[in-house]
């Protein structure tokens, strides 16, 4: 589309990918000009408006969702892959993250698209994360060439069963604030409250329920009520952003703010998350990833709440208002995570063309 003006029709499949849901394009398919690529993608979530009622987005962060897949030319990957959220009430389209849920329908979509020729049973997707630079490894069940989407797998927060998605991620620390813990310590101290500012794959600012005035049991909706504890959160966020090498992140979708308290359900850790400013109906899968990792840091508050078992692999379950993820670590022997897992699932649910006028 790079030749075409934004009012054309473009390919675009839209997916559930996770707990979320988006559309995902090739990336030939868009305008090669950012400011028009953005543009185009407001108008077809129908973006700034808090219900999104002229566009496809869903009147929430978590529906409105981009996926940019390429062919890729690096060595040992298969695909590359650019995530981009498109804020509900703000004319924003950002990449200053990554998302592990839309990421667990890339490798259909590759499959779906050409880019990646299937294999029996099983066919592993190599993906190069474009906004952080990481990689993940993908397996997607196929049979007689075509993606297999029915399974018995489930995933709280996405009701019955799909094919299983293993997802595997590596070399994640850091990834967008250059070190795991950008301040080089597990605990800061931020308007009074520890906070532990950590990026294994997504920035995340962890503090206690209870030092935010919550109990960690409160339901989604009333959390986003809760005017006060966001106000909160916010500072909290402004101040951290700076300290995690983030700059200024009154506009930026990260870092999210995850308050954790002690499990409920017999998990490891229990948790609620802004996103930044909405409360998530669960939790995101390199959110999780991150929480995970900080349940093994000595000394953070996170650590101190959780139920971490005894081993070098160690499946953590991160509970969340909908459920539980949980996370496969696997340690080093000094202790340090090699590589970080999940399972997801994702469904197709249209294939066809959009418009942006």
């Amino acid at each position: 589309m790079s030749e075409a003006s934004s009012s054309d029709a473009v390919r675009c499949m839209w997916m559930r990918g996770g707990t979320s849901k988006g559309g995902y394009f090739l990336a030939d398919d868009l305008p090669s000009d950012k400011a028009e690529r953005d543009a185009f993608l407001l108008r077809i979530m129908g973006s700034p408006d808090p219900r999104q009622i002229d566009g496809m987005g869903g009147a929430d962060p978590l529906t409105s969702k981009v996926a940019v897949i390429s062919k890729s030319t690096r060595p040992g990957v298969d695909v590359n892959y650019l995530f981009l959220q498109v804020f509900v009430d703000q004319a924003i389209v950002t990449d200053a993250q990554n998302c592990g849920n839309i990421l667990a329908g890339v490798g259909p979509f590759a499959i779906e698209r050409g880019l990646v020729q299937p294999k029996d049973e099983v066919t592993p997707v190599t993906v190069f994360m474009e906004n952080t630079g990481q990689i993940s490894t993908l397996q997607v069940q196929t049979r007689k060439g075509r993606v297999v989407y029915a399974g018995d797998a489930r995933i709280d927060g996405v009701p019955g069963s799909a094919a299983p998605i293993p997802i595997s991620f590596t070399d994640t620390a850091g990834s967008t604030c250059g070190s795991l813990l950008p301040t080089g310590q597990p605990v800061n101290e931020i308007d009074g409250v520890q906070a532990t500012l950590i990026d294994n794959g997504m920035p995340v600012v962890v503090v206690r329920a209870r030092d935010v005035g919550i109990e960690g049991t409160e339901t989604r909706d009333e959390l986003d009520g809760n005017e006060a504890l966001k106000a909160r959160l916010e500072g909290i966020r402004l101040k951290a952003g700076h300290l995690m090498n983030l700059g200024d992140v009154s506009s930026k979708s990260v870092p999210k703010m995850t308050m954790i308290s002690s499990a409920k359900a017999g998990g490891a850790i229990s948790t609620r998350t802004f996103i930044p400013h909405r409360c998530h109906a669960s939790i995101g899968v390199l959110g999780a990833v991150s929480v995970a990792t900080a349940c093994l840091l000595d000394g953070a508050p996170a650590a101190a709440e959780a139920n971490v078992p005894q081993g070098s692999s160690l499946s953590l379950s991160v509970e969340h208002p909908s459920g539980e993820t949980t996370v496969v670590v696997e340690l080093s022997e000094n202790g340090e995570i090699e590589t970080a897992g999940i399972l997801r699932t994702a469904r197709k649910l249209f294939d066809g063309t959009i418009f942006a006028d």
